[in-house]
């Protein structure tokens, strides 16, 4: 349960999202983690990054940094302020984690050979905020490899993130998974349906798996009515083709 924004998370909301899982059928082959009670987990990777060189400490400030930043993929580049030291006079707060020119590129199960030149592109990123609690790139990080995860299936608003994430693997030594990320829904001025763009919930009716495998163009026949039976037939028929290379499609 990836909660690590302790005081943003509403009371009720993790079990909300289980419950809906469950109401399609969908439940852990494993006991639940939280994201909330790693923290001890996330400290050591951090204190591996430390040891190796390949993490400092930043006191930049989110202006500072939009006042000296070049734009990149997902917003501005940290220019490297903090990279060889802090400036007199500061106190580093947040952690970020070097990069380097080297591409780091992975073939994605859907949207073909992803590359980027991480510190061109995104430039050295947070893995520990400024307020203490750890960012979600390290922890996913840990948590995949912990659980012994072989394959991540997501959405393509996170297919960006994913280079940062297989760069912290290879410092930690864990392995990479492969990944596929599915086309997000979108509205018509292609913002991700989600609570901030007030897109309703999910319906626990079952023509809404039903819906969501015509959504991904997969062409489900009518006759089905269960969700076993939709469950089964998805997995059974997937067809890849019918959504390779697309990351967004509208509702």
């Amino acid at each position: 349960m990836e909660d690590l924004d302790v005081p943003r998370s509403v009371p009720g909301a993790a079990e909300s999202i289980v419950d809906t899982l469950a109401a399609f059928g969908l439940t852990s082959d494993e006991p639940m983690i939280y994201q909330s009670l790693r923290t001890p987990a996330y400290e050591i990777a951090l204190q591996k990054l430390r040891g190796m060189n390949a993490a400092y400490p930043c006191c930049c400030t989110r202006r500072e940094i939009l006042d000296s930043a070049l734009h990149g993929i997902e917003g501005p580049v940290y220019p490297g302020t903090c990279r060889n030291g802090i400036p007199d006079g500061r106190e580093g707060k947040a952690w970020r984690v070097r990069t380097g020119d080297e591409p780091v590129s992975f073939e994605d199960m859907l949207q073909g050979r992803i590359s980027q030149r991480l510190n061109r592109e995104v430039g050295d990123f947070v893995i520990k905020r400024a307020d203490g609690f750890f960012a979600y790139q390290l922890a996913v990080v840990i948590d995949d490899a912990d659980q012994g995860i072989t394959h991540v299936v997501r959405g393509a608003d996170l297919l960006h993130s994913t280079p940062r994430q297989i760069h912290l693997q290879r410092l930690l030594g864990l392995p990479t998974p492969n990944y596929m990320h599915l086309p997000v829904a979108v509205n018509e001025k292609g913002e991700k349906l989600s609570k901030q763009t007030l897109a309703k919930p999910v319906e626990k009716d079952p023509y809404t798996l039903f819906d969501a495998l015509v959504f991904l163009r997969q062409e489900p026949p009518k006759s089905l009515r269960r969700i076993d039976e939709m469950l089964g037939w998805g997995m059974e028929n997937w067809k890849p083709e019918k959504v390779t290379g697309c990351q967004q499609f509208p509702v």
